[in-house]
Formats: C-alpha cells, structure tokens, sequence
C-alpha cells in the first residue's frame, strides 16, 4: 500500500462516537503498517499550526498510537476537540498566516459585509510539511464541505459523516443520530411526570437548524406531535390538536416538539449573535415564542425544555458505537485500495462509499409528503415495507 501516514481531525459539533471512529482508524491503521497523526480543534489545527515552533506544533500536532487511544471509545465528545473553523473564509488571518499573501473576498449576509480570507494554500503547505499522504475529515455539512474543496485541490481525503441532525447528503446515517434520539426520549419520558402532575402542554425544542430529522424521528418513537423546519405549520391547528390531546390525556396534558429551526405561517424565526465561520447564526427559542402564542390563545400554562446540547454528550450508544467503528474501517479499506473523494455512507440500508457531497446542494432534508402528516402535524407511519431501517433513502 502506498499511503503510509494519515492525518484525521473531527470538525464542528461534537458528538458521541467520534472518538470509536478515532481508535478504530489508529488500530486498523497500525494492523496495515501506517502511522496516524491526530489533527486537534478540526480545520484550526491545520490553519493556526506553526509547526516550526515546537509549542503550537504540540498544541495542534498529536501522534496517534494503541496506547493513548485505547480507552478514549467509552466516552463522548473528540479526543482531538474541535472547532468551526472554515479555512476558505476566515475573517481574521491566523498568526502563523500573518505577513503572507492570501486571496480575499468580501462577502455579505443580511446587509452587512465582511471581508474574508482563503488560507487552503496554508493548509495544502501544511498537509504536506506533516507528510500526509491522506486526510479522514469526520464533520457534517460544514466540515465536509471544506474537505470535498481540499481533495479537488489534490488532497486525498476521506469523509465520514456525523451529526445529531442526521442531514448530510448521500447518506440515510450519520454518527451521533440514534445517541440524540436516545437522549431526547428519555428525556422527554422523565419530564412526562412534571408536566402530567401540573396538567400543562410540554414544548420540547430539539437541534435541527434546516433539517427535522431528530424532531420527527423523536416523535415517531414517543408519539408525540412535532413540527420541522421543511414546514410552514398551522398554528391555530396544532394548538386545535394539542388542547384536543390534553382532553383526552387522563393525566390532562399534551406534548410537542419543536425543530430549532420550525417555523409556523406568518412567523419569522429570530437570530443573534455573530455569524460562525460557516454563516450560521444562533436561533432564538422558538420553543418559548411558540409557548406564549398557546398561553394567548388558550390561556393553558406551558412548561418550554430546550433538548439541544444534552442531546450530544456522554457515551454513545450501540448504533452509534457500530456505525462509528464500521465506518472507520471501511475508511481504512478505501485507503488500502487508493481512493479519495469519498464519504463512507449507509444508503439503501447498505455500508457504501459514496462521493463527498456537493457543498452547493445543501443539507438532506425531510421528505414531507411521504415521512410527515401536515394535518396532523405528526410523523407518517404507513407505507415503510421496503424502506431501510433509518425509514429514509439518501
């Protein structure tokens, strides 16, 4: 085999199963005779690193072997931590970047202007000084972008996809999903018990910024109402359905849960905060907006819990500890025959390489008219005989 050392870096959210996809890669990697170099805090390792200065090399530099990843697998979160750091618009240049000549841009978001750097002449310097013959990028639609742009720079990278939303393309799986949905069932079962006792509607506000997959999926196991970001709901009709649900609750309450991202007709999600390094800004609680339209229309009271970060730590869970390890050895297998450009994926039920998703396509969203009811603002649970098990084809 030619490769010899892999680089591999986890970028944006964290979430369980990363560090199964890291021991998995290092044991595999030294059964096959290659030396694995952990890349830390994502694409920042590879834009901030001077790798001339012995202190920052240590910082972002961290050489991978049996012994200091052995027990990393039974804990959440990424051994090699993580940032949202896009190489191609950073708004500040790096202080191992300053003085050099890089391309700028302006770029504007609502109204305002920014300009931003593209430092990927840095990272190729630096993949190549570290002698990296392939790059495993684990990330969702964000981390994954940058790497399918690198390896048409002439980067062999290789993608593994994660996300508790569940929304990157080409793929029905993502690690960190069954974890997520685990968390937010239980979590919503403890607090059955509050709000049953004060006989009030529960909101649940649950991650998903373009995408319902974790609201609905939750839903569908707790058979619960929900509404996602892919549609613009009734709010007269689901407040119509939650008052009829705590009606004929024998314990006089009712439940729904909320995409971060849900929006109902005539109503404009609010943002704050500075935009990440992807554009992203941060949601306001649609969960609260949606609890004082209930307490206008129907004077009930309302208990709003925000499932979002809770969702992402400790341990994960069997699905994901399998897909993790799975992946990583199929990653492993695509280097030992020389691939790159590729996403390792579950599609039509099956493990499958498949190509890094374009970047200009967007998130994978939920397919309304087969996987949701909009009148009843619930998930659709007929017609799956022939579907894969995720109840979804990529």
């Amino acid at each position: 085999m030619a490769a010899k050392r892999i680089g591999i870096l986890t970028g944006g959210g964290d979430v369980p199963g990363l560090n199964s996809v890291i021991k998995t890669v290092v044991y595999r990697g030294g059964e096959i005779g290659c030396e694995v170099t952990g890349i830390r805090r994502g694409w920042e390792g590879l834009t901030h690193v001077n790798l001339e200065d012995p202190a920052s090399r240590a910082r972002y530099i961290l050489p991978l072997n049996r012994e200091n990843t052995r027990t990393i697998d039974r804990t959440g979160g990424t051994f090699l931590h993580t940032t949202r750091t896009n190489p191609g618009k950073m708004k500040k240049l790096p202080p191992a970047c300053e003085g050099g000549d890089f391309p700028k841009s302006e770029t504007t978001k609502k109204g305002e202007t920014s300009i931003v750097y593209d430092v990927t002449s840095q990272v190729m310097k630096n993949v190549a000084s570290l002698g990296l013959d392939y790059l495993i990028a684990i990330g969702g639609d964000d981390t994954l972008s940058y790497a399918a742009r690198l390896d048409k720079e002439g980067v062999n990278v290789i993608a593994i996809p994660k996300t508790m939303d569940n929304d990157v393309r080409n793929t029905e799986y993502c690690i960190g999903f069954s974890t997520a949905i685990t968390r937010a069932m239980e979590a919503i079962d403890r607090q059955r018990t509050t709000v049953g006792s004060h006989e009030r509607i529960g909101v649940f506000r649950i991650f998903g910024r373009d995408a319902g997959y974790t609201a609905l999926y939750t839903a569908y196991v707790t058979s619960l109402r929900c509404c996602i970001p892919e549609y613009k709901f009734d709010l007269k009709l689901l407040i119509e359905l939650l008052m009829k649900d705590k009606k004929l609750n024998p314990s006089h309450y009712a439940l729904v849960i909320l995409s971060e991202g849900a929006q109902w007709e005539g109503y404009q999600l609010r943002e704050y905060g500075e935009a990440d390094a992807f554009g992203h800004r941060k949601k306001a609680n649609v969960g609260e907006d949606l609890s004082d339209e209930i307490k206008k229309a129907t004077r009930e009271e309302t208990i709003v819990s925000d499932l979002t970060y809770d969702l992402r730590s400790g341990s994960p869970d069997f699905v994901d500890k399998m897909v993790a390890a799975t992946f990583a050895g199929m990653a492993m297998d695509g280097i030992e025959k020389g691939e790159h450009g590729v996403m390792m994926a579950i599609s039509q039920g099956c493990y499958a390489a498949v190509p890094i998703p374009d970047p200009k396509l967007g998130p994978r969203k939920v397919d309304v008219e087969t996987m949701y009811n909009t009148r009843r603002c619930r998930p659709n649970y007929s017609h799956k005989v022939g579907l894969p098990i995720f109840l979804t084809r990529a």
